[in-house]
């Protein structure tokens, strides 16, 4: 079991690497000058590759967790509301992890309407939801 954990550690901590700075990318983006035609297709090269890459990660994390809470039993039973609460938080990611390849796509097809420090603001996101995670899994409060 402690291989499992740490290789879902591990996995978490690559997916939220990307999470954290594919919207760094999207400010960047929605700063770039109309005119800036080979600056724009810089970085949404390397927004694909990132949200390609970051997917990629996100399927061995959710694997291992789901291996750790059915497989081994973590947080199943009586007392166990901090998992159902981490499993909410989960999904939050999931949908953050979706839109941001809505966001990108709406990029590429030049349909962006939001501003960069729309997506200063975005960026945190993850930042809370991890905090959230960490915390329901090491103090669990219910």
């Amino acid at each position: 079991m402690l291989w499992v954990k740490s290789f879902h550690i591990v996995f978490i901590a690559s997916w939220f690497a990307g999470l954290f700075y594919l919207p760094r990318i999207f400010v960047n983006l929605a700063m770039v000058p109309p005119e800036s035609v080979a600056e724009r297709e810089r970085l949404l090269l390397m927004a694909r590759k990132l949200m390609r890459f970051t997917t990629l990660l996100a399927v061995p994390a959710v694997a291992l967790g789901l291996w750790l809470w059915l497989g081994y039993g973590i947080g199943l039973g009586a007392g166990n509301g901090w998992m159902h609460a981490k499993l909410f938080v989960v999904a939050l990611i999931l949908g953050y992890h979706h839109a941001c390849g809505v966001m990108l796509r709406r990029f590429q097809q030049g349909i962006n309407r939001r501003g960069h420090v729309w997506y200063r603001w975005f960026n945190e996101a993850p930042v809370i939801m991890l905090v959230a995670v960490v915390l329901l899994v090491v103090i669990k409060p219910f």
